[in-house]
């Protein structure tokens, strides 16, 4: 048996391989279903990563900074499986969560731009593809084996950073037919992921190195419910209409100089 201690101080004893979606299930089932991720002696991981020792485990929802966190991270996973699928030949760079959101760098095949007229095609494949339920599997990976993997898919930006990296401590995170190089966390399978809107597309040096190419950047946000999309949009809404630029202008508080 295992020590758990929870935020609040209480300890409670377990198998030692118990995860931390088990951990929820044993507190409540509506917990169970909200959670998202868990802090293990302060790392998140996964809510199906085995927990051997003595541990102090946190649960995260998606009211936590660390279960957004988690569900953006994978929102864009399956942004680029969406895109890996739609335009086949696509390179990838890096794809994080960020404050809103998420968003990856990509290098589409020759001939092929992405523009604001695609987003709605790329938000249509993402929720087919997470419909499917995918689940997201880790596996630790060999530096060789990893630039092998990568390099036979023409990764070319993916082995560039495998180059940096550790032996010993690379891990690779695949659902469906995508596979990232990634160190987590993740949720476990795409299915909870029921909203999503691509918001803008924009020029990204690669490693933001002014000398190397230059990617697409693509960003989206993501949500559990459609609901929660559509106030954040009606929330944009009403900032556009508080932009100080367009009151501004209306009220004619300030004009431009033909002089200047």
């Amino acid at each position: 048996m295992i020590k758990i201690t929870f935020p609040d101080g209480s300890v409670r004893e377990y198998e030692a391989g118990v995860t931390g979606l088990q951990i929820a299930e044993s507190i409540s089932s509506r917990l169970a279903q909200d959670v998202l991720a868990c802090g293990v002696n302060g790392e998140i991981v996964e809510l199906n990563r085995p927990i051997n020792e003595d541990a102090s485990v946190v649960l995260y929802k998606w009211e936590d900074a660390e279960g957004k966190h988690a569900f953006w991270h994978t929102s864009a996973h399956l942004m680029a499986e969406a895109m890996q699928e739609l335009y086949p030949g696509m390179q990838f760079g890096i794809g994080p969560a960020i404050e809103n959101g998420f968003y990856y760098d990509v290098m589409p095949p020759a001939g092929t731009v992405i523009r604001e007229s695609d987003f709605a095609g790329i938000e249509k494949k993402m929720l087919e593809l997470a419909q499917r339920k995918e689940p997201v599997m880790r596996a630790e990976i060999s530096k060789a084996d990893a630039l092998k993997f990568f390099g036979e898919r023409g990764q070319t930006y993916k082995n560039e950073l495998i180059e940096d990296l550790e032996d010993g401590h690379i891990s690779t995170y695949t659902q469906g037919a995508f596979t990232d190089l990634c160190r987590g966390p993740h949720l476990m399978n795409t299915g909870v992921i029921k909203a999503v809107k691509v918001t803008a597309v924009s020029s990204a040096y690669w490693r933001g190195d002014e000398k190397r190419p230059q990617m697409t950047r693509v960003y989206a946000i993501s949500f559990p419910k459609k609901k929660m999309l559509d106030e954040y949009l009606t929330l944009l809404e009403e900032a556009k209409k508080r932009d100080h630029r367009k009151i501004g202008k209306e009220m004619e508080l300030f004009m431009f100089s033909e002089r200047v």
